[in-house]
């Protein structure tokens, strides 16, 4: 499991109309605040102020095509010649990281080959590269 240690900043929340919002700092736009948008925002907090990945190179919700479905990946953070570096799938705080949420993320990935998945509830994060056809399990960010 990876250690994740949230910088003191947190996302922006708004009450409007009685409802909460929350600013997406990639999307640059207000969101409906839900449990795992709450993860997300503050896990892109965590890649953008302590392993100092680029804005510009951050993806949010965007869709990819599996066979004849769309799909929306939660994130993904390109490297500096534009591949995909990392494929995040969020899950909110509650959702136990299961084989079943990484199986989810290992389907995006065969549109989406990054370099590593990662999955993370907030609260317990999973990172895993891809090793002579395995997934083998990252332990450390600096490995990644």
């Amino acid at each position: 499991m990876l250690k994740i240690v949230y910088p003191d900043k947190k996302p922006n929340i708004r009450n409007l109309k009685g409802k909460e919002e929350i600013f997406c700092l990639i999307r640059k736009k207000w969101l409906v605040l839900t449990p795992e948008e709450w993860v997300r925002q503050n896990f892109l907090l965590f890649l953008t102020l302590v392993l100092e990945y680029p804005i510009t190179l951050i993806a949010v919700e965007k869709q990819i095509v599996l066979s004849d479905r769309k799909k929306r990946f939660d994130i993904v953070v390109y490297n500096s010649t534009l591949q995909p570096h990392l494929l995040i799938e969020c899950k909110e705080m509650n959702v136990p990281l299961t084989a079943q949420v990484l199986q989810q993320v290992v389907v995006y990935h065969a549109a989406l080959p990054a370099a590593a998945l990662v999955i993370t509830n907030g609260v317990q994060t999973h990172a895993f590269r891809k090793v002579d056809g395995r997934l083998e399990e990252v332990e450390a960010w600096g490995l990644l």
